[in-house]
């Protein structure tokens, strides 16, 4: 298969958090994100569709053909990400599955939480090696100036999926908070709702890649890790990335911007 005909899987990209990492866009079909959360320093940009609802955006069969035709090269995961919200397609756990007959790798979900209060979400969810759950918030009113979710998603629907999925699921789950300006001086509240929900780990984030909002500096960021003490905790700033060259530089480019 030509480099120009990989649509649905990109990279592989090196991810400070998973290394070399194969990306599986499962919602992602040439017209801009399908999303249901519009975060102000989202990189993929405001255009695309705002929902909530889940549905089947690509064929199973497609996204799978794509996958038995990448070249074999090194990679330490097959991550569920791209230019939208992941759990949005209908068929996450088959694609998971059909995966799972091809290659070994093991499967992470960069998941924005969005859809965690929904029961066949978490089961299809619970089929992935690393489960990786976005926060940002503390309350309501922060999550709706963040991260401006499609009206139907409520953030006290969030935290008792995240719970839930928490107490049954057997592998690797972490929550990833972006701190910006906006929500620097929350933390304190955040860090609290983070040990509630007990995840593995905590991987703090800020934006690094163009997009109109500002990074933190080293410092801030060190300053925030202190808030979450007796919680393993990793950040953008800590971690060293692998070096990795894309199969298709266009497709990376059309999920991830200028690094």
């Amino acid at each position: 298969m030509a480099k120009k005909m990989f649509k649905h899987v990109y990279g592989p990209v090196s991810s400070w958090r998973l290394g070399r990492s194969l990306g599986v866009d499962p919602v992602y079909a040439g017209s801009g994100k399908i999303c249901s959360f519009g975060c102000v320093y989202c990189q993929a940009g405001k255009s695309g569709r705002l929902t909530g609802k889940r549905k089947v955006f690509i064929p199973t069969g497609k996204i799978l053909e794509e996958i038995k035709a990448f070249p074999g090269i090194k990679i330490d995961y097959i991550t569920f990400s791209g230019a939208g919200e992941p759990t949005l397609a209908g068929n996450l756990g088959e694609v998971i599955k059909g995966i799972r007959k091809i290659r070994k790798n093991k499967i992470a979900v960069l998941t924005n939480s969005s859809t965690m209060d929904k029961k066949d979400v978490r089961k299809d969810l619970a089929t992935a090696d690393f489960v990786i759950a976005k926060l940002d918030a503390h309350s309501q009113e922060l999550f709706a100036k963040i991260n401006k979710p499609a009206k139907t998603v409520k953030f006290d629907k969030i935290i008792k999926g995240l719970k839930k999925f928490r107490s049954n699921y057997k592998g690797r789950f972490a929550l990833q908070i972006m701190f910006f300006k906006g929500n620097r001086n929350y933390v304190k509240d955040i860090a609290h709702l983070a040990r509630e929900i007990s995840p593995d780990e905590v991987q703090i984030n800020t934006p690094t890649r163009p997009c109109g909002i500002k990074p933190l500096s080293r410092g801030e960021i060190k300053k925030i890790k202190t808030f979450f003490s007796g919680v393993k905790v990793t950040s953008v700033y800590d971690a060293k990335k692998k070096r990795v060259k894309p199969v298709s530089k266009r497709a990376v480019l059309k999920r991830r911007g200028k690094a």
